[in-house]
């Protein structure tokens, strides 16, 4: 009862014309409330790593559709099915390896993560604020392995939450 409630006060939040600190306050509590055992990791804390040339490389799964994937993603993700019992592939990696599992703002990519940590994964990590946070503080993201400056918003709640120069629907509609 106590997440469906948080649940619904997020989307009340989102919906109206709150500021953007309240709103990812509202959905890093939802996703907290949800998954409360879920390792997060900042949008700061992955570019120093991924800046490091002497660390270990995460291996970066992006939890989004497919159509949302082709718009952007960080550069050198491999994408995975948000529905987390269907991920494969998997299987040869060794389960102390880094992985960093981020979505549009993180809720589907909690989910992904509690799965793999349920199949022993032990260094694997849900990116807060995930690829919006990531782009809207002007952050790298790829299409094609070229720079772009466009991610798929999923939807116009959601997408309250990323910048608007950045919403683009599809490839060919934008930069």
């Amino acid at each position: 009862m106590r997440t469906l409630l948080t649940s619904a006060l997020c989307l009340l939040v989102l919906q109206t014309g709150c500021s953007q600190d309240l709103k990812w306050s509202a959905v890093n509590r939802m996703i907290a409330a949800d998954f409360p055992d879920v390792p997060t990791l900042t949008t700061d804390s992955l570019a120093a790593r991924l800046a490091d040339s002497t660390a270990p490389r995460p291996l970066l799964l992006d939890a989004r559709s497919a159509e949302e994937y082709a718009v952007s993603h960080l550069p050198g993700a491999r994408r995975v099915s948000p529905t987390p019992d269907s991920i494969a592939g998997l299987d040869t990696l060794s389960r102390d390896r880094p992985i960093v599992v981020y979505c549009s703002v993180g809720y589907r990519s909690a989910r992904v993560t509690t799965h793999l940590r349920s199949q022993g994964f032990s260094n694997v990590r849900n990116l807060e604020g995930s690829l919006f946070r990531w782009a809207n503080e002007g952050r790298p993201v790829v299409r094609n392995g070229t720079p772009v400056q466009a991610v798929h918003p999923y939807d116009a709640t959601w997408g309250t939450l990323l910048n608007d120069p950045l919403h683009c629907r599809s490839p060919g509609s934008c930069s």
